[in-house]
């Protein structure tokens, strides 16, 4: 049978070989690799005992935590398919993703649990596989710890194959409603092995995750430490701490992590007093993602920390990593995101007509990179739109300058980036247009010195309709995730709102008169 070391694969493999090395830490708990895997075989045991079959979709609801690392672990060793959803989202929101999924059982940390609740009744996960975990069992849930205590600890005869799923990573998208990428084990396999080849990680490195562990780039970079067999420890607090997070540098003699632009600036934002407490000088490797970095900020880093080297990452749910500035050109290449690192392959950017654009010129950016995603769960339509052949575009606009640098246009067409989360215009809109007196509306990032780009609404009214900004910023909030809901909105006549021949509004338009 052809197979491809998957996550419990290399789990149980430095179970073997270092039983007692530290594999996963938060502020409450510490894992061995060696009670790492038997939790992942107890947990996959369970689950399966439940009545669970290979392929089955299992969604996943909680903070940073542990246990995130023990489930993503107990799911592969089970062949059942991770389906983490965002710890931000509304009950509504994340009662579509589990439907639509089709999950079958639902791991939720209990402080979340009455998000489910709430929406219950429509799900269909069966009564008896809702499990929660921590301190308070909900009513109606089974105890996390209480259905791996109860499972045998060996491990499983589950074949799992290199294209079987592992996860299906949920995305918003420009008509408002998520769409599932399927990420299969081998993608997850080969993604780990090239961020270990080009950033030149070892078993002796230490990586603090900061970024959600829904997200692609924790779990990507999660992967990449268990297979090498060194240790991840998890930021589990409930919001960001710039102080406490250079504590957990110092105190954890942390080598690695990776921040958006917000998290550098509130960061180094802190007196010059507070940040002399904390030694960072064991911080090696440095990543900075998901948002452009201004020169300021880069300069600021590294001279924060001197032993440093920073790596910019452009990439996305879909296509893994796709391009990488390296330290060396952080300044020589400011605005650009990189060229194609190891095992990535080569970049094109085609016209409208799928013609290959000069350098110089914009084209929307095609990857082919071996770990590409398997396509959109139950959307082959969207499916055929993200591929020409074997490359895989989400939609990006970028140009390539005369040495063969990547600069990043137009992110995702109209795509908000808001401290490191992606904002589609398309379902703040769906929100805000469902109010009554509201005629029209368009949904637009505008800069913001803290979280780069903020969330503004321009609001056409129904005729004789009056309404404020304080009632329509209300009547977003239990809607829509707080991170998606508009920071101001401005109320402008129908007229004065930009649209093409065919009535659609232009938000680039909008955009630019905004900067202006």
């Amino acid at each position: 049978m052809n197979h491809l070391l998957t996550l419990a694969d290399a789990v149980a493999a430095h179970a073997r070989l270092t039983p007692a090395k530290p594999a996963v830490r938060d502020s409450r708990r510490s894992l061995s690799y060696a009670q790492w895997h038997e939790r992942a075989c107890r947990l996959a045991n369970g689950l399966l005992a439940l009545g669970l079959q290979k392929g089955d979709r299992v969604a996943l609801l909680a903070y940073n935590c542990a246990e995130w690392m023990e489930i993503y672990a107990g799911l592969a060793a089970a062949g059942l398919v991770a389906v983490p959803i965002n710890f931000r989202l509304t009950p509504p929101e994340i009662a579509y993703i589990v439907q639509h999924s089709e999950a079958r059982a639902l791991i939720a940390q209990d402080e979340l649990a009455e998000r489910i609740d709430a929406v219950r009744a429509g799900l269909p996960v069966p009564a008896d596989a809702y499990v929660a975990f921590g301190p308070e069992l909900p009513a109606g849930w089974r105890a996390y710890e209480a259905l791996i205590g109860a499972a045998a600890a060996s491990a499983l005869r589950v074949p799992v194959r290199p294209g079987d799923p592992s996860a299906l990573m949920y995305t918003s998208g420009t008509t408002g409603k998520p769409k599932g990428a399927i990420r299969s084990h081998e993608g997850s396999t080969l993604i780990a092995l090239a961020t270990a080849l080009e950033m030149r990680f070892t078993r002796d490195d230490s990586a603090l995750l900061v970024m959600p562990m829904c997200h692609a780039n924790s779990l990507y970079f999660s992967h990449t430490f268990a297979h090498l067999g060194a240790t991840c420890v998890i930021d589990d607090r409930r919001s960001f701490d710039p102080e406490a997070l250079l504590a957990t540098l110092a105190g954890q003699k942390i080598t690695f992590t990776s921040l958006v632009p917000t998290h550098y600036i509130m960061m180094l934002g802190l007196p010059d007093a507070v940040k002399a407490r904390y030694d960072v000088s064991r911080v090696e490797k440095l990543m900075i993602s998901s948002a452009p970095a201004r020169r300021e900020t880069k300069l600021a880093i590294l001279e924060h920390f001197r032993n440093g080297r920073l790596h910019e990452l452009y990439g996305s749910t879909e296509a893994g990593w796709v391009t990488l500035l390296r330290p060396e050109e952080q300044l020589d290449k400011l605005g650009s995101v990189g060229r194609e690192w190891a095992g990535s392959g080569p970049i094109r950017l085609l016209d409208a007509q799928g013609n290959e654009v000069p350098d110089g010129e914009v084209g929307e950016l095609y990857s082919r990179t071996p770990y590409v995603f398997d396509g959109y769960w139950k959307n082959p339509e969207k499916t055929a739109e993200a591929f020409r052949g074997a490359w895989c575009s989400v939609g990006d606009m970028a140009r390539r300058d005369e040495h063969g640098y990547i600069h990043l246009v137009d992110r995702k067409s109209n795509m908000i980036i808001s401290g490191g989360e992606n904002v589609y215009p398309s379902e703040v809109e769906g929100v805000l247009g469902a109010h009554p007196k509201v005629k029209d509306v368009a949904v637009v990032g505008v800069p913001h010195d803290k979280w780069g780009e903020a969330v503004h609404a321009v609001v056409v009214l129904h005729q004789h309709a009056e309404a404020t900004e304080a009632e329509l910023l209300d009547w977003c909030r239990g809607r829509i995730a707080g991170y998606k809901r508009p920071q101001s909105v401005r109320f402008v006549a129908d007229a004065e709102m930009p649209r093409t021949a065919t009535g659609k509004i232009l938000h680039r338009t909008l955009r630019d008169r905004l900067a202006a």
